[in-house]
């Protein structure tokens, strides 16, 4: 039998990883967090002293990097070459590294054959950038989450001022900026929704009325909820 798989893509902040995560939670499905491998890798090339923008540099320590997943009691874990670097990837400037490498399609085509193969295994809820349009072009939902670049900044400010880092709102924002402009502009599997995705626009919405929204669209697809009117 066949696995279901749900799609999640969008801009840098629009919440893609929570709300996933918390679908998954309720419907039973493996979250994959697809963004955390590209922070990995953006961060084993900062380690390494490697301009992120440097195709041929990244390139010739792909090989040196095996990035593996593991779902732990806070959910999933991401490990850098045996190292658990769940919390050092959301660094901001592992965000802009992350945001460099992934327009290496070298770097994208290591992830996206592990990503498939996961997808193959057990049902799936993943996000990213183009997880509709490239990597599972076939999955029963995709759904584009979206919202205003102020919006998206001032959630990011929040997340990271909660954690303690010392940042600005305006740093903040000229980072979602710059990734915007890098992740749709790039030539090889650009940020864009797919043909056929649902348009999630949460910039008026709490993230607990995002997470039932797209949890209804998942019960629709798997016939554990009517239609709403």
């Amino acid at each position: 039998m066949s696995t279901k798989k749900i799609a999640i893509d969008g801009p840098a902040g629009a919440g893609k990883s929570t709300v996933a995560k918390a679908v998954a939670r309720t419907m039973g499905f493996v979250y994959i967090d697809t963004g955390a491998m590209y922070r990995a890798i953006g961060l084993g090339a900062v380690r390494r002293g490697i301009d992120a923008s440097d195709a041929k540099a990244v390139e010739k320590i792909l090989d040196e990097l095996t990035v593996t997943m593991k779902h732990g009691p806070q959910g999933q874990m991401i490990f850098l070459n045996g190292e658990d670097v769940s919390e050092a990837i959301r660094m901001p400037e592992i965000s802009v590294a992350a945001s460099l490498v992934a327009v290496i399609p070298a770097v994208r085509l290591k992830l996206v054959e592990l990503q498939r193969t996961l997808a193959e295994e057990t049902d799936v809820i993943m996000d990213g950038r183009d997880i509709g349009t490239y990597v599972l072009p076939n999955a029963q939902l995709k759904v584009f989450l979206t919202a205003s670049p102020e919006a998206r900044a001032r959630r990011r400010y929040d997340e990271l001022r909660e954690k303690g880092v010392q940042t600005t709102f305006e740093e903040v924002y000229q980072d979602m900026l710059f990734r915007d402009k890098n992740d749709s502009s790039r030539a090889f599997a650009p940020l864009r929704p797919a043909e056929d995705s649902v348009l999630v626009d949460s910039t008026e919405w709490t993230l607990q009325e995002t997470i039932d929204q797209i949890t209804d669209m998942v019960r629709q697809m798997t016939g554990d909820l009517p239609e709403r009117s």
